[in-house]
């Protein structure tokens, strides 16, 4: 178990520096501000997730079909570090949390490692009680991310899993974590 937890932690080390370096690089088209324009109906707009390219690492997740790391924001780093869902108090207001997705790759050093390859996609979580009081307090987007063209735009129902493309698209499937104030992540031990 700690071989396994020492090699989760040195992982979403990895995840999260791929992913600051896949933001960080240097391209013409479009700019950077380009992905702070877009906006899900219902408001939930990229811009409220400026800089979370370099946030804190709350875990990572990995299936056949991607591999992921989970990163919050300070507030909510400090509601998990606080005991975060155990403790039974919600997020709190202004918490934020993002999800990047890649797809699974092979590490050309270690074979049987699987890291992070192109970025699919990038979803986002905003706790605010009162402008999302109608789906548990949380307001949801995803940005889908096409490398051809270096961009990403609002997820959409042909999308996997499909998303209806407004900031309360991700509510359904968050209902079976209800208890946990619908965060379904562990904050992985450090």
């Amino acid at each position: 178990m700690y071989v396994t937890l020492k090699y989760l932690g040195a992982f979403a080390g990895i995840a999260a520096l791929a992913g600051s370096l896949a933001f960080a690089a240097d391209s013409p088209t479009p700019s950077p501000k380009d992905k702070y324009s877009l906006k899900v109906p219902g408001g939930l707009s990229f811009a409220e997730f400026r800089g979370f390219e370099s946030w804190e690492a709350i875990s990572v997740s990995t299936n056949e079909k991607a591999v992921a790391v989970i990163v919050g924001n300070p507030a909510m780093i400090a509601a998990f570090k606080s005991g975060f869902p155990a403790n039974g108090k919600p997020a709190p207001d202004g918490a934020r949390m993002a999800k990047i997705h890649w797809a699974p790759a092979k590490n050309q050093f270690f074979p049987n490692a699987t890291v992070p390859g192109t970025q699919q996609n990038v979803d986002f979580m905003v706790k605010d009680s009162k402008r999302f009081a109608d789906s548990g307090g949380w307001g949801y987007a995803v940005f889908d991310y096409n490398a051809a063209t270096d961009a990403f735009t609002p997820g959409t129902l042909a999308g996997s899993p499909p998303q209806g493309n407004d900031a309360k698209c991700g509510f359904a499937c968050h209902t079976v974590a209800k208890s946990r104030d619908y965060v379904f992540t562990q904050y992985g031990h450090r």
